[in-house]
């Protein structure tokens, strides 16, 4: 498959990857109201897609993401606020549930909308603190949750892996270039640069299928299930080998406090936990 983006797409990336650049230290209730001002939840999948790669490379702290991807494709509307949804049927690890205004619930009778406070959402504690996760407590007397995970969903997680993922290996390519050992930089040595181009293959590979699962749900192509589903497997099997290979060359110290690095080492993996891993994804496509 060939997939090329048309002139105004890349113009969309290149003003989401500039504005995303000049403003990622500002707080985050900026971030998040410029980013709807900029009417990037309006996006189709494919440009949709555009931005979130760009926002993961940058591992964006809003709740863009569940908004955009978890809330709208299920409520039809964008939320008061922020949005995020229970689509699995269990109520668990639900990205974005403790700072939502919004909630959409996948019930028996379908989806319900209900208000961020009277879901009673816990935080949890997780690898990642600049993530927020909680768990949506069901209620004896509430509706009944079953699975209902839009294919927006496991897209968004895939390209916001991918991008991560992205970043990982530019801070990688970095610092083997600047690094000297022998006299000589690391980047230089067989190993090294078999460990980089492994990483770019995973990147691209999983790159292309999320692209491909955008251009799916766009054309609402009846494969469009199958192909996010390859999306999700795909992007958790290209974070394996950029967390392992990425770690490893740039040493211990890319998993301390201080380095960026550990921020989108973790953030890559949790996209492959959310809403099922690379292997249950598998299996969903052999049965």
């Amino acid at each position: 498959m060939e997939f090329e983006l048309d002139e105004d797409q890349r113009l969309l990336r290149q003003t989401v990857r500039e504005t995303v650049a000049k403003s990622r230290s500002r707080p985050e209730d900026e971030l998040w109201a410029a980013h709807r001002e900029l009417g990037w939840l309006d996006a189709p999948p494919v440009e949709l897609a555009i931005v979130l790669e760009e926002l993961g490379y940058a591992a964006d702290p809003t709740p863009f993401l569940a908004t955009a991807t978890w809330f709208l494709p299920l409520a039809g509307r964008p939320p008061r606020g922020t949005g995020t949804a229970v689509c699995d049927g269990t109520g668990r690890f639900v990205l974005d549930a403790d700072r939502a205004d919004e909630i959409a619930l996948v019930t028996a009778d379908g989806v319900v909308v209900v208000d961020g406070a009277d879901a009673a959402a816990e935080r949890v504690d997780t690898f990642d603190p600049t993530l927020h996760v909680a768990h949506v407590p069901s209620r004896p007397d509430g509706p009944r949750l079953v699975a209902g995970v839009p294919d927006l969903a496991l897209m968004g997680l895939a390209i916001t892996a991918v991008g991560s993922c992205r970043r990982i290996l530019d801070m990688v390519v970095a610092h083997v270039r600047d690094r000297h050992q022998f006299g000589v930089p690391i980047g230089s040595f067989q190993a090294v640069k078999h460990k980089a181009a492994d990483m770019h293959v995973a990147i691209e590979r999983a790159r292309a299928l999320a692209y491909f699962s955008a251009l799916t749900i766009a054309e609402d192509d009846p494969r469009r299930g199958r192909a996010a589903a390859m999306a999700k497997a795909a992007a958790g099997e290209c974070q394996q080998v950029v967390f392992r290979n990425g770690l490893q060359l740039y040493g211990a110290m890319g998993f301390t406090w201080e380095n960026e690095l550990q921020i989108h080492l973790k953030r890559a993996k949790a996209c492959d936990l959310l809403l099922g891993t690379a292997a249950e994804h598998r299996r969903a496509l052999l049965r």
